[in-house]
């Protein structure tokens, strides 16, 4: 038994791809039509995860006024998804350059380094790494 997926509730696709795929370096895993949204809309099955991970992120892109207020606060503000590497300074550097923002400063804590950051939907994640 495994947690396959999660999802992640954005206001559009090809900027989440973009997001995880380009800036957080992720593997686009799925990309496929699916049925119809409630309204009518064309809707995808968009799969991505972190290399060599088993559990992806399905994006889903908000359909109707509930799930768009859900955009960026799925979590009601706490930090809800925890991203973990081996290299902590280099992908911090990195995704800096990439343009992710970050709230607050690296800090060591007794299970390792972490800095939260936010996704393109403004969900809060830590990034980390070991101590």
């Amino acid at each position: 038994m495994h947690l396959e997926l999660i999802a992640i509730v954005v206001a559009e696709y090809d900027p989440a791809i973009d997001f995880f795929v380009r800036v957080l370096g992720f593997e686009l895993i799925e990309d496929s039509p699916a049925l119809t949204t409630n309204d009518g809309r064309p809707k995808r099955w968009v799969v991505v995860r972190p290399p060599g991970a088993t559990t992806g992120i399905l994006l889903a892109r908000a359909d109707g006024d509930r799930q768009l207020r859900a955009v960026g606060d799925q979590v009601a503000g706490r930090v809800g998804f925890f991203l973990r590497v081996d290299d902590f300074d280099a992908e911090y550097h990195r995704m800096a350059s990439a343009g992710v923002e970050f709230v607050g400063e690296p800090r060591t804590e007794p299970y390792g380094r972490v800095v939260v950051f936010l996704d393109i939907a403004g969900n809060r994640w830590d990034l980390l790494g070991p101590a």
